[in-house]
């Protein structure tokens, strides 16, 4: 997917995102977790995950009863992982049943995460450019 359209995808995504994901991003937006920051919706390679701390490499999907074993999600957590990020999964009805549960071990992993390299950027796939 081009960067253009990755951009468009994230925002749409944005406007349209799911009852757990405005629930979720209740409490991480303006750093309320932790201090934290989070971006929702955010372009990462060839993928738009649903939040990511960037500080702490850490990514959080929300996902549905449509992801139940996943190849494509094992696949995209892979990719994730294989550029050193750690990827967290929660269903929907996680986050909405239990959000301080949800916060709370976003938080331990958090604490736990390795710090943003000090180029302060991702990794690069080797020939390409942004």
């Amino acid at each position: 997917m081009r960067q253009h359209a990755k951009r468009s995808t994230a925002t749409a995504l944005r406007r349209e995102m799911t009852q757990a994901e405005q629930r979720l991003w209740f409490h991480l937006r303006r750093r309320q977790l932790g201090g934290y920051r989070f971006r929702r919706q955010h372009p990462v390679g060839p993928f738009v995950v649903d939040f990511i701390c960037i500080e702490r490499r850490l990514v959080v999907e929300v996902d549905g009863s449509q992801h139940l074993a996943s190849a494509t999600d094992r696949a995209r957590d892979a990719w994730l992982r294989g550029r050193d990020l750690r990827v967290l999964r929660f269903w929907n009805h996680e986050v909405l049943e239990r959000t301080e549960q949800v916060l709370s071990a976003m938080l331990q992993v958090l604490g736990e995460a390795s710090p943003i390299r000090p180029s302060g950027t991702f990794p690069r796939e080797r020939g390409k450019d942004r």
